[in-house]
């Protein structure tokens, strides 16, 4: 009868047989939620700023708005009879009038301008392209107010260099903050200037996403360069086309800066109100007047609801055009 070997005993540090598959079970476990659970929390702060900033002011604006609010006051509730009162406010449509009229001729021709020297400057064949598009964007690194005061210098009615320009022309000297066509378009001119710039690399970088080899084959078909431009560039362009769309219809719509500094800081833009924006109408009626606090937030969110609304009809015509 042999007597087998005895064996040695584990050593205090090995691990143990059923201990292995125990630790493993725990760091998939772990790798799970960390897989499933941290996306959240990288993008978390967005959020929490976004609510503290964002999302609750935009609840207690309209909270603001159900009242008769007086910011050194009490405040009464009154429900929705400041969006009733707002249908019957000659000033505010006026607000609106003038807020959609700058938004059109700024909008249009700066969208225009845009594309097209972002497809200038898309050329493989134009040399110092670095430097121009570089260039491009400077006016819109230069600060608004800055902007709007040497705007509101250029159209002064006696010293002004665009009237000076329109004189050698026979053009008798205008007052560009006298009329509403006339100051729609100098104050669509100061935005045009500041904004295309920018407009201009966003729709470059889409345009340099676009693959070569649609052109080569476009070309190989005998299509031009317009030709290719209107069959591959638009249609491939139409998403980065549509982000801009939206950006400008919301800048556009909130005109602010550019017509206050335009009239020397004067809220209600002009002598008539000649080129007040909603924006502006909203500040006079809530901080420039603070026992309306509540109208000037019910100014806010119908100003809110009107970019919304453009913003969505933006989107749907632009697409659609844009095949």
């Amino acid at each position: 009868m042999s007597v087998s070997a005895p064996t040695a005993p584990p050593s205090r540090g090995a691990p143990t047989k059923h201990a292995l598959p125990r630790r493993r079970r725990g760091y998939s476990r772990f790798t799970r939620l960390d897989m499933k659970y941290s996306p959240y929390l990288y993008v978390a702060p967005f959020f929490v700023l976004f609510g503290i900033f964002g999302l609750y002011p935009m609840l207690w604006t309209l909270w603001m708005s159900l009242h008769d609010w007086d910011l050194v006051g009490t405040h009464t509730f009154i429900g929705l009879d400041n969006y009733s009162a707002l249908l019957s406010d000659d000033y505010f449509w006026n607000a609106v009038r003038n807020t959609f009229g700058m938004f059109i001729l700024a909008t249009v021709p700066q969208l225009a301008l845009a594309l097209f020297l972002a497809n200038l400057l898309n050329r493989p064949l134009l040399r110092a392209r670095t430097f121009f598009r570089m260039a491009i964007f400077v006016p819109n690194v230069v600060s608004v107010a800055a902007v709007a005061i040497v705007f509101g210098m250029l159209f002064q009615r006696d010293f002004g260099v665009v009237n000076w320009i329109l004189g050698l022309f026979g053009v008798d000297a205008i007052d560009w903050r006298r009329e509403w066509w006339t100051s729609w378009i100098a104050i669509s001119t100061m935005v045009d200037w500041r904004w295309t710039g920018y407009n201009t690399l966003i729709l470059l970088a889409g345009m340099q996403a676009i693959p070569r080899d649609l052109y080569e084959a476009a070309a190989m078909d005998g299509a031009g360069p317009w030709r290719q431009f209107w069959t591959v560039t638009l249609p491939m362009l139409r998403p980065t086309f549509v982000f801009v769309v939206i950006l400008s219809t919301i800048g556009g719509l909130q005109l602010f800066v550019e017509p206050l500094i335009f009239n020397n800081g004067n809220i209600i833009g002009g002598t008539q109100r000649e080129f007040q924006t909603v924006q502006m109408y909203m500040f006079e009626k809530s901080i420039g007047n603070l026992s309306t606090a509540g109208y000037g937030a019910a100014v806010a969110w119908a100003l809110f609801l009107m970019i919304v609304v453009v913003s969505v009809l933006n989107f749907v015509i632009t697409r659609r055009s844009v095949k």
